[in-house]
């Protein structure tokens, strides 16, 4: 019981999922013999990986203020892991999308835009910001209150470029709006956790 648990605890966990990421994206890609169809399977699954991982690391402290149970307090205490390992996922993602790039460049323009490489490009640069931060010493070298901002700033943007990313697909392919569910349902749940805390004070107070 002590080693299962363990494998979902910690770096270990972070272990387990990056390296599940690594040979599901391998499998897939391989399945079409790594040629551009397969790159493009693994970009999608990447995508989709990546929003789950969000999603989990990112209503962990609300979920858990709100509902407190052996699921949420296992999320909220795992969640820099959860964290790191949506930048495994994206990194994979990234990977295979420079992989499209230089198997089929004519694909990868017409599947582009400046819009997407400037908005994409932030969204890269907070994930390895917040990445770079997960840790305990650059979070102290970074101070409680800026790494309180950046992550905040970091995370909603994130959300917001995930919305858009997802969004966009509706009108070719309808069934991409199931993706903006979990994505509005993190929205929701963050608000609601900041509403109820000042009311929560006074009551812990009396």
């Amino acid at each position: 019981m002590t080693m299962r648990r363990n494998w979902f605890e910690g770096w270990r966990l972070f272990a387990l999922l990056t390296l599940t990421l690594i040979g599901l994206s391998i499998w897939i890609a391989a399945m079409r013999q790594f040629e551009v169809e397969g790159v493009r399977m693994v970009i999608r699954f990447t995508a989709r990986t990546s929003l789950l991982l969000f999603c989990l690391a990112f209503s962990a402290a609300a979920a858990a203020q709100l509902w407190p149970n052996g699921w949420t307090r296992w999320q909220r205490r795992n969640r820099r892991y959860l964290g790191v390992s949506f930048a495994a996922s994206h990194a994979i993602h990234a990977i295979a999308i420079a992989a499209f790039a230089a198997l089929d460049p004519a694909g990868f323009a017409a599947a582009t835009s400046a819009v997407s490489f400037i908005f994409g490009g932030i969204g890269y640069a907070f994930i390895v910001a917040l990445t770079a931060t997960s840790f305990d010493r650059t979070a102290a070298i970074l101070g409680p209150r800026a790494w309180r901002a950046l992550h905040l700033v970091g995370g909603y943007y994130l959300l917001v470029q995930f919305m858009v990313s997802f969004g966009k697909r509706i009108p070719e392919m309808p069934l991409y709006a199931l993706f903006l569910i979990p994505l509005v349902a993190v929205f929701v749940l963050r608000m609601t956790g900041m509403a109820s805390r000042p009311a929560s004070r006074p009551a812990q107070a009396g």
